[in-house]
């Protein structure tokens, strides 16, 4: 009789430890806490039911079915070069880097199987498009025009998979090695022309300077010479002055200004090139009138001849 008791009761507590398991389960299964900036899919039966956000979520368990959540923040993606075909016929590698957000989770799930890949594959395309239309130097130069029409594109394209893209980054622009090498010449060469440019620029400007030199240097001499010119005329001019004012003041006789041509005579000879020496016809006159002052005497019987009382006493007889 205990026994026949005691199995229903055993079954009873069983039952109960199932149900209070199976009520844990459903509970659990039925609390989803969804972190920030995610979100999940929800679907009821296989389709479509609603968006859960961030924090505490309620769900009916064995019914409802959460798909992996979604990351909602804006999101970098690097792709691999790309060979890409310019206007020119040259093929350069180009890297692109994205920025993107998953702005609806609904549309990203069921718009496009894999949004990443949709996404890489449509910036290869729209790249090749835009820069199959420009040639190399303008690709290299126009990389921000070149990530605008990116963006633009890309945006309005992913707009219908939930995803917005905020910027296209050419990461890396790279032509052919012998391209390369093409240009590291054409720049050398370009240094190498600056640098002559420079060089001349800096000897023609030494020149011009080097002759402003030369002619200030001969204007100032010339100045320098005008001014001693003037200076020297100015004292000549004070001295011939000074020499005939002195001969005024002083009053000379005939006889001292005959002894001064009898002084300056010798003086017309000295030049190398006087080959004839023509004695003017006022030599004799003068020399009349300078000899007629040291031979003017009285005669007389005993003494000596007296001299003139124009002659000078202490000249000797």
């Amino acid at each position: 009789m205990n026994l026949a008791t005691s199995i229903p009761a055993t079954i009873g507590w069983v039952l109960a430890i199932v149900v209070a398991a199976f009520v844990v389960i459903v509970l659990v299964r039925a609390i989803r806490i969804i972190p920030q900036a995610r979100a999940g899919v929800v679907e009821r039966l296989g389709r479509y039911h609603k968006t859960l956000t961030p924090g505490l979520n309620l769900v009916v368990p064995l019914i409802d079915r959460v798909r992996p959540l979604i990351d909602m923040r804006e999101q970098v993606v690097s792709f691999p070069p790309q060979p890409v075909i310019t206007e020119d016929n040259l093929v350069v590698s180009i890297d692109t880097v994205v920025y993107f957000q998953v702005t609806d989770a609904r549309a990203a799930t069921y718009e496009i199987a894999n949004y990443l890949g949709a996404v890489e594959q449509l910036t290869t395309t729209t790249l090749r498009n835009v820069v199959g239309g420009l040639n190399l130097e303008q690709a290299l130069t126009s990389r921000d025009n070149i990530n605008g029409q990116l963006r633009v594109v890309l945006d309005e394209a992913t707009g219908k998979w939930g995803i917005r893209v905020g910027r296209v980054e050419l990461k890396a622009i790279d032509p052919p090695l012998s391209i390369q090498d093409s240009m590291e010449k054409q720049m050398r060469a370009e240094r190498d022309r600056r640098a002559a440019i420079l060089t001349a620029e800096g000897s023609k400007q030494s020149q011009i300077l080097e002759a402003e030199g030369r002619r200030q240097a001969a204007i100032l001499e010339a100045e320098g010479d005008k001014q001693a010119a003037v200076l020297r005329a100015q004292g000549e001019a004070e001295a011939i002055h000074s020499v005939f004012t002195a001969i005024h003041e002083g009053r000379p006789d005939d006889k001292l200004l005959a002894y001064q041509y009898l002084q300056t005579l010798p003086k017309i000879s000295d030049g190398a090139a006087s080959k004839l020496w023509i004695i003017p016809s006022e030599f004799t006159e003068a020399l009349k009138g300078f000899s007629g002052a040291f031979t003017s005497r009285t005669p007389g019987a005993d003494g000596p001849a007296s001299l003139s009382p124009d002659a000078d006493p202490s000249t000797p007889r």
